[in-house]
């Protein structure tokens, strides 16, 4: 990887290893160390209390730490500082590419219109053929990095043929191109609903449909996951439960995530609208879409290796 990679990678690590948490689990703690970022059934948990609940029983309590995107949660799962978490399909394959120790448990529901490339209004790029030697701002190893390659792909182009403006959070990636610095910005919900809403409303190039199902997964710490089986079943019990709910409330959940995620109600609604929130087993269709993004990155020489997704996938169905 060259040396902006292990920069950034770095980075990353030095952000999971900022939070407010010892990364050594004492002997005698019984706490479930719980990752999540911004929109998702993690957050709609968090919010109900039911697992804190369901989990005493067993004597054990929970920590929440949100994070602010799905690599650096993950290198904040390598380093041992949370047990479990989630993120989206293209940072799970950066993560098991660099070594990371985690197991694949479940995975959400096809996600295609939660990610999408962005131009402004008055761009007169109308195509993704159009970003030809354009300049996009993008995270590495972010889902819409994978959308960008393959909607290049899909118009005759390669990922070579852009000029990437890295970035290391959707706040950086949103800056970058509402002030004129990069011609178009790949984003994911519900940072992408927050910039449709905004006075400039920008157009969308491309989301995700037919080109990547933008799967969130569920991901643990290997150790963590074959010690602790059971705790982990009993997050999944809740996490169907919410999730139940869930999708059948999209409105209430934007209001009951609006608070807690310091975004307004009318952005959460539609993102809320254009999702799933049911969580299944990793099962083999969805290895092989996992596999296609590992090969896709590998052939492009953005990760270090070439991955077998299915030898990180848990040995035991938990859900």
């Amino acid at each position: 990887m060259n040396d902006d990679a292990s920069l950034s990678r770095r980075h990353a690590l030095a952000l999971a290893l900022a939070t407010p948490f010892p990364l050594a689990r004492a002997a005698d703690a019984r706490t479930l160390r719980i990752g999540y970022q911004k929109f998702n059934t993690l957050n709609i948990l968090k919010g109900v209390g039911q697992l804190e609940a369901a989990l005493k029983p067993l004597g054990w309590t929970v920590q929440w730490t949100e994070f602010a995107t799905g690599p650096v949660l993950l290198e904040a799962l390598n380093a041992g500082a949370i047990d479990f978490g989630h993120a989206a399909d293209t940072p799970s394959v950066f993560a098991q590419a660099a070594g990371v120790k985690a197991v694949y448990l479940a995975a959400e529901q096809p996600y295609p219109q939660g990610i999408a490339i962005l131009v402004s209004q008055s761009s007169p790029l109308k195509t993704v053929a159009d970003l030809k030697g354009k300049k996009i701002a993008v995270g590495r190893g972010w889902n819409v990095q994978y959308l960008l390659v393959r909607a290049l792909e899909d118009a005759g182009l390669s990922f070579d043929d852009v000029e990437p403006a890295w970035v290391n959070s959707a706040a950086d990636a949103r800056s970058a191109f509402e002030s004129g610095r990069v011609d178009a910005v790949g984003l994911w919900d519900p940072f992408l609903a927050g910039a449709q809403f905004a006075p400039t409303q920008p157009r969308v190039l491309r989301n995700g449909e037919g080109l990547s199902n933008n799967r969130t997964f569920y991901l643990a710490a290997t150790e963590f996951a074959e010690a602790q089986p059971q705790v982990l079943r009993t997050v999944f019990a809740e996490l169907r439960k919410t999730n139940d709910w869930a999708d059948h409330h999209p409105q209430a959940v934007a209001e009951q995530l609006a608070p807690q995620l310091g975004v307004p109600v009318p952005v959460l609604a539609l993102a809320t609208g254009r999702r799933r929130y049911t969580a299944v087993p990793v099962d083999a269709g969805i290895v092989a879409e996992q596999q296609r993004i590992a090969d896709t990155f590998f052939k492009l020489k953005l990760i270090p290796r070439q991955v077998q997704v299915r030898y990180a996938v848990f040995k035991d169905v938990l859900i």
